[in-house]
Protein backbone atom coordinates (compact mmCIF):
# COMPACT_ATOMS: atom_id res chain seq x y z
CA UNK A 1 0.00 0.00 0.00
CA UNK A 2 1.16 3.56 -0.92
CA UNK A 3 2.76 5.12 1.86
CA UNK A 4 4.85 9.01 1.27
CA UNK A 5 6.86 10.74 -1.19
CA UNK A 6 7.91 8.66 -4.38
CA UNK A 7 4.92 6.63 -4.55
CA UNK A 8 4.57 3.98 -6.76
CA UNK A 9 0.97 2.67 -8.21
CA UNK A 10 -0.18 0.27 -11.38
CA UNK A 11 -2.91 3.48 -12.28
CA UNK A 12 -2.65 6.82 -10.96
CA UNK A 13 -6.67 8.64 -11.05
CA UNK A 14 -6.15 12.34 -10.90
CA UNK A 15 -9.40 13.92 -9.48
CA UNK A 16 -11.96 12.00 -7.33
CA UNK A 17 -15.23 12.76 -8.44
CA UNK A 18 -17.57 9.85 -8.42
CA UNK A 19 -16.73 9.15 -11.92
CA UNK A 20 -12.94 9.16 -11.13
CA UNK A 21 -13.89 6.99 -8.05
CA UNK A 22 -16.09 4.75 -9.87
CA UNK A 23 -12.93 4.03 -12.24
CA UNK A 24 -10.70 3.50 -9.60
CA UNK A 25 -13.11 0.93 -7.59
CA UNK A 26 -13.37 -0.91 -11.11
CA UNK A 27 -9.73 -1.09 -11.44
CA UNK A 28 -8.95 -2.11 -7.95
CA UNK A 29 -11.64 -4.64 -7.75
CA UNK A 30 -9.75 -5.88 -11.14
CA UNK A 31 -6.87 -6.30 -9.12
CA UNK A 32 -4.78 -3.74 -9.76
CA UNK A 33 -3.36 -1.48 -7.57
CA UNK A 34 -4.60 2.54 -7.65
CA UNK A 35 -3.85 5.86 -5.87
CA UNK A 36 -6.16 8.45 -5.86
CA UNK A 37 -5.32 12.01 -5.97
CA UNK A 38 -7.91 14.70 -5.00
CA UNK A 39 -6.65 18.12 -4.43
CA UNK A 40 -9.75 19.44 -2.06
CA UNK A 41 -9.89 18.24 1.28
CA UNK A 42 -12.28 15.62 0.93
CA UNK A 43 -13.71 13.60 -2.17
CA UNK A 44 -16.15 13.82 -4.65
CA UNK A 45 -15.59 16.45 -6.68
CA UNK A 46 -18.99 17.54 -7.26
CA UNK A 47 -20.61 15.01 -5.66
CA UNK A 48 -20.22 16.04 -2.04
CA UNK A 49 -22.49 17.04 0.93
CA UNK A 50 -21.21 20.16 3.10
CA UNK A 51 -22.00 22.10 6.14
CA UNK A 52 -22.13 25.21 4.09
CA UNK A 53 -24.76 26.80 6.32
CA UNK A 54 -24.56 25.62 9.91
CA UNK A 55 -22.41 23.05 11.74
CA UNK A 56 -25.03 20.38 11.53
CA UNK A 57 -26.89 21.31 8.40
CA UNK A 58 -25.64 18.76 5.54
CA UNK A 59 -25.87 20.26 2.30
CA UNK A 60 -25.41 18.54 -1.30
CA UNK A 61 -23.13 21.43 -2.53
CA UNK A 62 -23.90 20.72 -6.58
CA UNK A 63 -25.43 17.27 -7.39
CA UNK A 64 -28.52 15.97 -5.37
CA UNK A 65 -30.05 13.80 -7.27
CA UNK A 66 -28.62 10.46 -7.99
CA UNK A 67 -31.70 8.77 -10.24
CA UNK A 68 -29.50 8.69 -13.63
CA UNK A 69 -26.77 6.32 -12.22
CA UNK A 70 -29.46 3.79 -10.88
CA UNK A 71 -30.03 2.29 -14.64
CA UNK A 72 -25.85 1.83 -14.16
CA UNK A 73 -24.47 -1.65 -13.94
CA UNK A 74 -22.33 -0.18 -10.86
CA UNK A 75 -25.75 0.34 -8.84
CA UNK A 76 -28.08 -1.76 -10.88
CA UNK A 77 -26.18 -5.10 -10.82
CA UNK A 78 -24.76 -3.73 -7.62
CA UNK A 79 -21.26 -4.55 -9.26
CA UNK A 80 -19.35 -3.35 -6.75
CA UNK A 81 -20.81 -4.15 -3.91
CA UNK A 82 -21.64 -0.80 -3.08
CA UNK A 83 -25.31 -1.48 -1.98
CA UNK A 84 -24.06 -5.23 -0.36
CA UNK A 85 -21.06 -4.80 1.16
CA UNK A 86 -20.83 -1.12 1.69
CA UNK A 87 -24.29 -0.04 2.90
CA UNK A 88 -24.89 2.74 0.25
CA UNK A 89 -28.55 3.01 0.69
CA UNK A 90 -31.23 5.04 -1.61
CA UNK A 91 -34.62 6.33 -0.88
CA UNK A 92 -37.00 6.21 -4.30
CA UNK A 93 -39.49 8.55 -3.30
CA UNK A 94 -43.02 8.87 -4.39
CA UNK A 95 -43.76 11.43 -5.80
CA UNK A 96 -41.15 11.92 -7.89
CA UNK A 97 -41.36 15.58 -9.05
CA UNK A 98 -44.17 18.32 -7.74
CA UNK A 99 -45.17 20.80 -10.46
CA UNK A 100 -46.85 23.83 -8.47
CA UNK A 101 -49.47 24.90 -11.01
CA UNK A 102 -50.74 27.87 -9.30
CA UNK A 103 -54.19 28.61 -7.66
CA UNK A 104 -53.00 25.63 -4.70
CA UNK A 105 -53.12 23.31 -7.53
CA UNK A 106 -50.21 20.61 -8.96
CA UNK A 107 -48.73 17.99 -11.21
CA UNK A 108 -47.53 15.27 -9.72
CA UNK A 109 -44.76 12.90 -11.27
CA UNK A 110 -44.95 9.74 -9.61
CA UNK A 111 -43.11 6.43 -9.44
CA UNK A 112 -45.44 5.04 -11.42
CA UNK A 113 -46.43 5.41 -15.17
CA UNK A 114 -50.23 4.25 -14.58
CA UNK A 115 -50.66 7.08 -11.48
CA UNK A 116 -48.75 9.87 -13.81
CA UNK A 117 -50.74 9.21 -16.77
CA UNK A 118 -53.95 9.70 -14.28
CA UNK A 119 -52.62 13.17 -13.36
CA UNK A 120 -51.84 14.60 -16.79
CA UNK A 121 -55.68 12.56 -17.78
CA UNK A 122 -56.96 15.80 -15.45
CA UNK A 123 -55.88 18.28 -17.99
CA UNK A 124 -55.33 16.55 -21.16
CA UNK A 125 -56.83 12.54 -21.63
CA UNK A 126 -55.04 12.54 -24.93
CA UNK A 127 -51.70 13.16 -23.29
CA UNK A 128 -51.91 10.99 -21.11
CA UNK A 129 -52.41 8.23 -23.67
CA UNK A 130 -50.16 9.51 -25.68
CA UNK A 131 -47.77 9.33 -22.40
CA UNK A 132 -48.34 5.93 -21.81
CA UNK A 133 -47.53 5.13 -25.62
CA UNK A 134 -43.90 6.83 -25.39
CA UNK A 135 -43.42 5.30 -21.54
CA UNK A 136 -43.95 2.03 -23.11
CA UNK A 137 -41.86 1.76 -26.22
CA UNK A 138 -39.08 3.73 -24.49
CA UNK A 139 -39.11 0.85 -22.01
CA UNK A 140 -39.33 -2.12 -24.95
CA UNK A 141 -37.16 -0.75 -27.37
CA UNK A 142 -35.00 2.26 -27.02
CA UNK A 143 -33.78 1.78 -23.28
CA UNK A 144 -31.79 -0.53 -24.50
CA UNK A 145 -30.43 1.78 -27.12
CA UNK A 146 -29.96 4.51 -24.64
CA UNK A 147 -27.87 2.16 -22.86
CA UNK A 148 -25.75 0.98 -25.57
CA UNK A 149 -25.05 5.52 -26.20
CA UNK A 150 -24.32 5.81 -22.61
CA UNK A 151 -22.12 2.88 -22.68
CA UNK A 152 -20.09 4.22 -25.96
CA UNK A 153 -21.14 2.13 -28.55
CA UNK A 154 -22.73 2.14 -31.97
CA UNK A 155 -26.60 2.02 -32.47
CA UNK A 156 -27.45 -1.43 -33.01
CA UNK A 157 -28.19 -2.34 -36.80
CA UNK A 158 -31.98 -3.06 -35.75
CA UNK A 159 -35.24 -0.94 -36.21
CA UNK A 160 -34.66 -0.03 -32.26
CA UNK A 161 -31.53 1.15 -32.98
CA UNK A 162 -32.63 3.15 -35.96
CA UNK A 163 -35.81 4.72 -34.47
CA UNK A 164 -33.21 5.46 -31.09
CA UNK A 165 -30.79 7.75 -33.41
CA UNK A 166 -33.90 9.32 -34.99
CA UNK A 167 -34.85 9.70 -31.47
CA UNK A 168 -31.82 10.85 -30.23
CA UNK A 169 -31.09 13.23 -33.44
CA UNK A 170 -33.96 15.98 -33.02
CA UNK A 171 -34.35 18.14 -30.56
CA UNK A 172 -35.83 18.01 -26.84
CA UNK A 173 -38.04 20.88 -28.06
CA UNK A 174 -39.64 19.30 -31.50
CA UNK A 175 -40.03 15.68 -29.41
CA UNK A 176 -42.16 17.39 -26.65
CA UNK A 177 -44.00 19.42 -29.29
CA UNK A 178 -44.62 17.13 -31.74
CA UNK A 179 -46.01 14.05 -29.25
CA UNK A 180 -48.05 16.15 -26.63
CA UNK A 181 -50.46 19.25 -26.92
CA UNK A 182 -51.60 20.39 -23.51
CA UNK A 183 -49.42 23.20 -21.93
CA UNK A 184 -49.39 21.12 -18.86
CA UNK A 185 -47.76 18.40 -20.31
CA UNK A 186 -45.30 20.32 -22.13
CA UNK A 187 -44.33 22.29 -19.00
CA UNK A 188 -43.62 18.34 -17.52
CA UNK A 189 -41.76 17.02 -20.41
CA UNK A 190 -40.12 20.10 -21.35
CA UNK A 191 -38.46 20.80 -17.71
CA UNK A 192 -37.48 17.38 -18.20
CA UNK A 193 -35.82 18.08 -21.18
CA UNK A 194 -34.03 20.81 -19.43
CA UNK A 195 -32.75 18.96 -16.23
CA UNK A 196 -29.44 18.01 -17.94
CA UNK A 197 -28.83 21.76 -19.03
CA UNK A 198 -28.79 21.28 -22.49
CA UNK A 199 -30.08 24.15 -24.94
CA UNK A 200 -34.27 22.55 -25.57
CA UNK A 201 -33.73 23.25 -29.28
CA UNK A 202 -30.17 21.80 -30.17
CA UNK A 203 -30.29 18.95 -32.20
CA UNK A 204 -28.94 15.60 -30.08
CA UNK A 205 -31.49 16.30 -27.14
CA UNK A 206 -34.46 14.44 -28.59
CA UNK A 207 -33.85 11.47 -26.09
CA UNK A 208 -33.68 13.51 -23.12
CA UNK A 209 -36.70 14.07 -22.21
CA UNK A 210 -38.38 10.50 -21.82
CA UNK A 211 -35.33 9.36 -20.78
CA UNK A 212 -34.98 11.42 -17.90
CA UNK A 213 -38.89 11.47 -16.74
CA UNK A 214 -38.29 7.59 -17.13
CA UNK A 215 -35.95 8.02 -14.59
CA UNK A 216 -38.17 9.57 -12.17
CA UNK A 217 -41.06 6.65 -13.05
CA UNK A 218 -38.75 4.42 -12.21
CA UNK A 219 -36.47 5.52 -9.05
CA UNK A 220 -38.33 8.82 -7.70
CA UNK A 221 -36.23 11.30 -6.72
CA UNK A 222 -33.07 8.81 -5.90
CA UNK A 223 -31.76 10.26 -2.85
CA UNK A 224 -28.57 9.14 -1.42
CA UNK A 225 -29.23 8.78 2.64
CA UNK A 226 -26.77 10.71 4.59
CA UNK A 227 -25.99 12.88 1.39
CA UNK A 228 -24.73 13.04 -2.27
CA UNK A 229 -21.02 12.61 -0.63
CA UNK A 230 -22.35 9.12 0.33
CA UNK A 231 -21.94 7.73 -2.95
CA UNK A 232 -18.10 8.87 -3.26
CA UNK A 233 -17.17 8.19 0.44
CA UNK A 234 -18.22 4.08 -0.20
CA UNK A 235 -16.02 4.13 -3.09
CA UNK A 236 -13.25 5.41 -1.32
CA UNK A 237 -13.62 2.94 1.47
CA UNK A 238 -13.74 0.00 -1.54
CA UNK A 239 -10.51 1.44 -2.62
CA UNK A 240 -8.65 1.24 -0.17
CA UNK A 241 -9.97 -2.03 0.93
CA UNK A 242 -8.56 -3.61 -2.10
CA UNK A 243 -4.84 -2.59 -1.20
CA UNK A 244 -5.61 0.86 -3.02
CA UNK A 245 -4.58 4.52 -1.33
CA UNK A 246 -6.78 8.11 -1.81
CA UNK A 247 -4.96 11.02 -1.08
CA UNK A 248 -6.68 14.54 -0.31
CA UNK A 249 -4.91 17.92 -0.29
CA UNK A 250 -2.78 16.27 -2.60
CA UNK A 251 -3.26 18.58 -5.95
CA UNK A 252 -1.35 17.45 -9.60
CA UNK A 253 1.08 19.54 -10.94
CA UNK A 254 2.40 17.72 -13.93
CA UNK A 255 1.48 14.17 -15.38
CA UNK A 256 4.87 12.72 -16.05
CA UNK A 257 5.79 11.29 -19.39
CA UNK A 258 8.69 8.55 -19.90
CA UNK A 259 9.09 7.78 -23.56
CA UNK A 260 6.23 9.35 -24.41
CA UNK A 261 4.41 7.47 -22.07
CA UNK A 262 2.30 8.62 -19.15
CA UNK A 263 4.26 7.32 -15.93
CA UNK A 264 2.82 9.15 -13.31
CA UNK A 265 2.58 12.47 -11.45
CA UNK A 266 3.67 15.18 -9.69
CA UNK A 267 2.01 17.22 -7.12
CA UNK A 268 2.10 20.53 -6.20
CA UNK A 269 3.88 19.79 -3.38
CA UNK A 270 6.75 18.02 -5.26
CA UNK A 271 5.97 14.27 -4.38
CA UNK A 272 6.25 11.94 -7.42
CA UNK A 273 3.52 9.04 -7.72
CA UNK A 274 4.43 6.63 -10.61
CA UNK A 275 2.23 4.64 -12.69
CA UNK A 276 3.74 1.07 -14.07
CA UNK A 277 0.55 1.25 -16.02
CA UNK A 278 -1.92 3.66 -16.58
CA UNK A 279 -2.77 6.90 -15.64
CA UNK A 280 -6.61 8.25 -15.72
CA UNK A 281 -7.40 11.79 -15.73
CA UNK A 282 -10.64 13.65 -14.91
CA UNK A 283 -8.90 17.28 -14.89
CA UNK A 284 -10.27 19.86 -17.42
CA UNK A 285 -9.80 19.29 -20.57
CA UNK A 286 -8.18 22.67 -21.06
CA UNK A 287 -5.68 21.95 -18.36
CA UNK A 288 -4.10 18.77 -19.63
CA UNK A 289 -1.57 20.74 -21.87
CA UNK A 290 -0.12 22.56 -18.86
CA UNK A 291 0.00 19.24 -17.19
CA UNK A 292 1.90 17.47 -19.67
CA UNK A 293 4.69 20.62 -19.32
CA UNK A 294 3.77 21.42 -22.80
CA UNK A 295 3.89 17.99 -24.60
CA UNK A 296 2.22 18.00 -27.96
CA UNK A 297 -0.72 16.19 -28.15
CA UNK A 298 -3.42 16.13 -30.97
CA UNK A 299 -6.33 14.68 -29.50
CA UNK A 300 -6.15 16.34 -26.39
CA UNK A 301 -5.76 19.50 -28.45
CA UNK A 302 -8.75 18.60 -30.24
CA UNK A 303 -10.73 18.21 -27.21
CA UNK A 304 -9.48 21.77 -25.76
CA UNK A 305 -10.40 23.27 -29.21
CA UNK A 306 -14.07 21.93 -29.51
CA UNK A 307 -14.70 22.71 -25.27
CA UNK A 308 -17.22 24.68 -24.77
CA UNK A 309 -18.38 26.17 -21.25
CA UNK A 310 -22.36 25.28 -22.38
CA UNK A 311 -24.94 26.86 -19.70
CA UNK A 312 -23.45 27.90 -16.16
CA UNK A 313 -25.39 27.10 -13.40
CA UNK A 314 -26.93 29.09 -10.08
CA UNK A 315 -27.93 27.59 -6.82
CA UNK A 316 -29.39 28.89 -3.14
CA UNK A 317 -28.60 27.08 -0.53
CA UNK A 318 -30.78 27.64 2.70
CA UNK A 319 -31.03 26.26 6.22
CA UNK A 320 -34.70 26.08 7.21
CA UNK A 321 -36.61 26.07 10.23
CA UNK A 322 -38.67 23.16 9.15
CA UNK A 323 -39.39 21.71 5.00
CA UNK A 324 -41.12 23.58 2.98
CA UNK A 325 -44.41 22.12 1.35
CA UNK A 326 -46.66 22.02 -1.67
CA UNK A 327 -50.47 22.70 -1.82
CA UNK A 328 -51.81 20.11 -3.89
CA UNK A 329 -55.59 21.46 -3.86
CA UNK A 330 -58.77 20.70 -1.52
CA UNK A 331 -56.51 22.30 1.12
CA UNK A 332 -53.95 19.51 0.92
CA UNK A 333 -50.43 19.90 1.50
CA UNK A 334 -47.18 18.15 2.08
CA UNK A 335 -43.63 17.96 1.98
CA UNK A 336 -41.85 16.59 -1.35
CA UNK A 337 -38.61 16.17 -2.08
CA UNK A 338 -38.01 17.46 -5.89
CA UNK A 339 -40.01 20.56 -6.86
CA UNK A 340 -40.20 22.14 -10.58
CA UNK A 341 -40.86 25.67 -11.69
CA UNK A 342 -40.48 27.50 -15.42
CA UNK A 343 -42.18 26.81 -18.40
CA UNK A 344 -41.01 26.13 -21.58
CA UNK A 345 -41.25 29.78 -22.97
CA UNK A 346 -39.29 30.62 -19.53
CA UNK A 347 -36.51 28.12 -20.80
CA UNK A 348 -36.19 29.63 -24.38
CA UNK A 349 -35.34 33.37 -22.35
CA UNK A 350 -33.06 32.22 -20.18
CA UNK A 351 -31.18 29.95 -22.46
CA UNK A 352 -30.85 32.88 -24.64
CA UNK A 353 -30.03 35.13 -21.36
CA UNK A 354 -27.05 32.65 -20.58
CA UNK A 355 -25.47 32.72 -23.94
CA UNK A 356 -26.59 35.81 -25.78
CA UNK A 357 -27.38 38.90 -23.30
CA UNK A 358 -26.24 38.22 -19.99
CA UNK A 359 -29.37 38.95 -18.53
CA UNK A 360 -31.09 35.96 -16.00
CA UNK A 361 -34.70 34.83 -16.59
CA UNK A 362 -36.44 36.94 -13.76
CA UNK A 363 -39.73 35.79 -15.31
CA UNK A 364 -40.29 32.37 -15.18
CA UNK A 365 -36.99 30.38 -15.12
CA UNK A 366 -36.29 26.74 -14.64
CA UNK A 367 -36.06 25.65 -10.84
CA UNK A 368 -34.95 22.56 -9.63
CA UNK A 369 -36.25 22.87 -5.71
CA UNK A 370 -34.56 19.90 -3.37
CA UNK A 371 -36.11 19.37 0.23
CA UNK A 372 -33.40 16.12 1.00
CA UNK A 373 -34.29 16.12 4.79
CA UNK A 374 -37.90 15.58 3.51
CA UNK A 375 -36.97 12.19 3.40
CA UNK A 376 -33.65 12.25 4.99
CA UNK A 377 -34.51 14.52 8.38
CA UNK A 378 -30.81 13.35 9.90
CA UNK A 379 -29.13 15.63 7.34
CA UNK A 380 -30.16 18.78 9.23
CA UNK A 381 -31.60 19.88 12.88
CA UNK A 382 -34.43 21.31 10.47
CA UNK A 383 -34.92 21.33 6.66
CA UNK A 384 -32.56 22.22 3.98
CA UNK A 385 -33.64 23.58 0.64
CA UNK A 386 -31.93 24.10 -2.59
CA UNK A 387 -33.11 26.01 -5.88
CA UNK A 388 -30.44 24.85 -9.36
CA UNK A 389 -30.77 27.02 -12.02
CA UNK A 390 -28.97 28.02 -15.25
CA UNK A 391 -27.70 31.62 -15.18
CA UNK A 392 -25.16 33.60 -17.51
CA UNK A 393 -21.03 33.63 -16.73
CA UNK A 394 -20.48 37.03 -17.70
CA UNK A 395 -23.55 39.14 -16.77
CA UNK A 396 -24.71 42.11 -18.50
CA UNK A 397 -23.67 45.93 -17.79
CA UNK A 398 -20.37 44.37 -15.93
CA UNK A 399 -22.33 43.44 -13.33
CA UNK A 400 -20.41 41.11 -10.62
CA UNK A 401 -21.79 37.97 -9.33
CA UNK A 402 -20.02 38.72 -5.95
CA UNK A 403 -22.42 41.70 -5.65
CA UNK A 404 -25.47 40.32 -7.94
CA UNK A 405 -25.38 36.60 -6.07
CA UNK A 406 -27.42 37.30 -2.94
CA UNK A 407 -29.66 39.49 -4.52
CA UNK A 408 -30.62 36.92 -7.29
CA UNK A 409 -30.48 34.40 -4.61
CA UNK A 410 -33.28 36.02 -2.44
CA UNK A 411 -35.17 36.30 -5.84
CA UNK A 412 -35.56 32.36 -7.06
CA UNK A 413 -36.60 32.00 -3.37
CA UNK A 414 -38.95 34.81 -3.71
CA UNK A 415 -40.66 33.14 -6.79
CA UNK A 416 -40.73 29.84 -5.01
CA UNK A 417 -42.17 31.22 -2.06
CA UNK A 418 -45.34 31.78 -4.19
CA UNK A 419 -45.78 28.40 -4.75
CA UNK A 420 -44.50 26.41 -1.31
CA UNK A 421 -45.01 27.35 1.82
CA UNK A 422 -42.40 27.25 4.36
CA UNK A 423 -40.02 30.15 2.82
CA UNK A 424 -41.59 33.09 4.78
CA UNK A 425 -38.76 34.80 5.90
CA UNK A 426 -39.46 33.69 9.07
CA UNK A 427 -38.60 29.92 8.44
CA UNK A 428 -35.74 30.69 6.59
CA UNK A 429 -32.83 30.90 8.93
CA UNK A 430 -30.05 31.31 6.22
CA UNK A 431 -29.39 31.12 2.26
CA UNK A 432 -25.54 30.57 0.75
CA UNK A 433 -26.11 31.56 -2.89
CA UNK A 434 -23.65 29.84 -5.32
CA UNK A 435 -23.04 31.46 -8.24
CA UNK A 436 -21.15 30.62 -11.72
CA UNK A 437 -18.23 32.37 -10.89
CA UNK A 438 -18.11 30.97 -7.32
CA UNK A 439 -18.73 27.35 -8.81
CA UNK A 440 -15.03 28.12 -11.29
CA UNK A 441 -13.64 29.09 -8.02
CA UNK A 442 -14.07 26.00 -6.04
CA UNK A 443 -13.39 23.55 -8.06
CA UNK A 444 -10.83 23.59 -11.88
CA UNK A 445 -13.06 21.40 -13.18
CA UNK A 446 -16.38 23.50 -13.02
CA UNK A 447 -14.66 26.30 -15.59
CA UNK A 448 -17.10 27.99 -16.87
CA UNK A 449 -19.50 27.80 -14.02
CA UNK A 450 -20.43 24.20 -14.37
CA UNK A 451 -21.11 21.11 -12.85
CA UNK A 452 -21.50 19.38 -15.59
CA UNK A 453 -18.66 19.52 -17.71
CA UNK A 454 -19.63 21.70 -20.68
CA UNK A 455 -19.68 20.57 -24.11
CA UNK A 456 -17.85 20.21 -27.36
CA UNK A 457 -18.58 21.20 -30.69
CA UNK A 458 -17.19 18.49 -32.90
CA UNK A 459 -15.49 19.14 -36.53
CA UNK A 460 -19.23 18.33 -38.24
CA UNK A 461 -20.68 21.47 -35.87
CA UNK A 462 -22.36 18.79 -33.52
CA UNK A 463 -22.41 19.59 -30.17
CA UNK A 464 -21.81 16.82 -27.63
CA UNK A 465 -21.85 16.70 -23.86
CA UNK A 466 -18.49 14.45 -23.57
CA UNK A 467 -15.70 13.82 -25.30
CA UNK A 468 -16.28 10.91 -27.35
CA UNK A 469 -13.03 8.92 -26.66
CA UNK A 470 -11.74 8.08 -22.90
CA UNK A 471 -8.13 6.72 -24.25
CA UNK A 472 -6.32 9.17 -25.78
CA UNK A 473 -3.13 9.04 -27.96
CA UNK A 474 -0.59 9.58 -25.21
CA UNK A 475 -0.18 5.79 -24.39
CA UNK A 476 -0.93 4.86 -20.90
CA UNK A 477 -3.26 8.27 -20.61
CA UNK A 478 -7.21 8.20 -19.71
CA UNK A 479 -9.61 10.08 -19.68
CA UNK A 480 -12.91 10.40 -17.36
CA UNK A 481 -15.15 12.85 -15.06
CA UNK A 482 -17.81 15.01 -16.40
CA UNK A 483 -16.32 16.01 -20.01
CA UNK A 484 -16.01 12.79 -20.86
CA UNK A 485 -18.92 10.53 -23.04
CA UNK A 486 -21.32 10.66 -22.00
CA UNK A 487 -21.11 14.16 -20.21
CA UNK A 488 -22.62 15.35 -16.96
CA UNK A 489 -24.65 14.42 -14.07
CA UNK A 490 -24.33 11.90 -11.50
CA UNK A 491 -24.24 8.74 -14.04
CA UNK A 492 -21.14 7.00 -13.20
CA UNK A 493 -21.51 6.07 -16.50
CA UNK A 494 -17.62 8.17 -17.71
CA UNK A 495 -16.05 6.69 -15.03
CA UNK A 496 -17.02 2.52 -15.69
CA UNK A 497 -16.47 3.13 -19.53
CA UNK A 498 -12.90 4.43 -18.77
CA UNK A 499 -12.54 1.75 -16.62
CA UNK A 500 -13.41 -0.50 -19.26
CA UNK A 501 -11.24 1.17 -21.67
CA UNK A 502 -8.56 1.11 -19.20
CA UNK A 503 -8.86 -2.90 -18.56
CA UNK A 504 -8.99 -3.51 -22.39
CA UNK A 505 -6.01 -1.73 -23.21
CA UNK A 506 -4.10 -3.52 -20.39
CA UNK A 507 -5.63 -6.79 -21.83
CA UNK A 508 -7.36 -7.94 -18.45
CA UNK A 509 -10.67 -8.97 -18.22
CA UNK A 510 -13.51 -6.48 -17.49
CA UNK A 511 -15.79 -9.35 -17.46
CA UNK A 512 -14.56 -10.19 -13.63
CA UNK A 513 -16.01 -7.25 -12.03
CA UNK A 514 -18.42 -6.10 -15.06
CA UNK A 515 -21.57 -7.96 -15.88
Amino acid sequence: MLDQSDLSADVVVVGSGHNALICAAYLAKAGLEVAVLEAYSIVGGNTVTEELTFPGWRHDTCSSAHAVIQSNPVLRDDELGLIADYGLQYIHTDPATVFPLGDDDAVVVHRSLEATATEIARFSPTDAVRLTEVADDWNRTLKAEHRRWNMGLPPSETDAGRAYESLRSQSAWEVVHANFTHPVTRRILSWMGFATFQPPQRSGTGAVPISILNGRLEYGWATPVGGSGALPDRLAQLIRDHGGTVLTEAPVARILLEHGRAAGVLTADGRRVLATQAVVSSAHVRSLSALLDGHESPDLAAAAEAWRPGLALFAVHAALKHDVTYSYGRGASAPATAGALGSPEGILRQVQGCLATGEPELDDPFMLMVSSTAVDPERAPGGTFKILTAAPLALAGGRSWDDYGPEYADHLLGLAGRSLGGLEPENVLAVVPSTPTGLARRNPANLGGSCHGGEFELPDGVVVPGWPRHATDIPGLFLTGSMSHPGGSVSGWPGRNAAQAVLGALRLDAHAVMA
